[in-house]
């Protein structure tokens, strides 16, 4: 039997293919890192460019895919152009608006000076009708010698008739004496010859009043206020949608309370003759 010879490998060692594929792979990696690196100035700056203009928002295709970039610059240059020529006409329009500007100005200034002088004329035509009613229940408390026991007198609100307690009431009472119904006979007259709206103020001292009819002054002057009331409009044909009843019972004296004789001043019933355009 013949000795078999030994075999021997012609070629490279096989080391030697698997460090030649890692040198392969190496050098591919770098050169995939060295395409990376390499930026598209044009691309960039179309890019950068419609981020400047904001036209990244708009409907126009994007700008990366393009392969020639500057076409989208040309288009965004388009609408520049148009928005430029927008905004002329913008700017033209402001100008005409300027021109007709004074002319508004004017216009206000001329509007506020006669809302101040129809104001300024409504106050005096108020006032003047206050006057002339003032006038007019002053004539007619004198005419009917009423002057000793009704004082007439004149505030913002109208002319105010105030009437004391011992005309129209016993003390803590609110039903109307026999002998103040003339006076009240002569005041529905005069109330009769005017269309006013009239408010009818009860007001009382503050010393407390506590029956099972009138449990403070709260109800002894708003209940002195609706009896006189109740007695012009049985008595008169004067509506009774003019009257207003307010019981202010002690929170409105006209003098301090310290003394019979102040405290006879402040029980006492009110008679306001309202202004035309106070009574709404």
């Amino acid at each position: 039997m013949r000795p078999r010879k030994k075999r021997i490998d012609k070629g490279a060692p096989k080391w030697m293919v698997t460090y030649a594929d890692m040198v392969t792979l190496i050098l591919v990696f770098f050169v995939l890192l060295f395409s990376m690196s390499q930026i598209d100035l044009v691309k960039f700056e179309a890019i950068a460019e419609s981020f400047r203009n904001r036209m990244v928002f708009d409907g126009y295709p994007s700008i990366v895919e393009k392969d020639h970039p500057t076409e989208n610059i040309e288009i965004q240059e388009d609408k520049e152009g148009a928005e430029d020529l927008k905004n002329d006409g913008s700017e033209k329009q402001d100008i005409e608006d300027l021109k007709e500007a004074p002319n508004e100005v004017e216009s206000e200034v001329v509007t506020e000076e006669t809302n101040q002088q129809t104001n300024s004329d409504k106050q005096e035509n108020e006032e003047d009708s206050l006057d002339e009613l003032l006038k007019e229940v002053e004539d007619f408390l004198e005419k009917n010698e009423l002057n000793n026991v009704i004082t007439a007198n004149r505030t913002e609100q109208g002319v105010v008739l105030i009437l004391q307690e011992k005309v129209l009431f016993d003390s803590g009472k609110a039903d109307i004496l026999k002998s103040g119904e003339p006076f009240l006979d002569k005041v529905g007259m005069l109330l009769g010859n005017i269309p006013n709206q009239v408010r009818v103020e009860g007001h009382t001292d503050n010393r407390p009043i506590s029956n099972y009819r009138f449990p403070s002054n709260w109800e002894l002057s708003g209940a002195r206020a609706s009896g006189v009331i109740r007695y012009l409009i049985d008595s008169t044909d004067i509506a009774d949608n003019r009257f207003i009843a307010v019981g202010y019972g002690d929170t409105k004296p006209l003098v301090e309370n310290n003394s019979p004789a102040n405290w006879s001043k402040n029980r006492r019933v009110e008679m306001v003759i309202l202004e035309i355009d106070e009574e709404n």
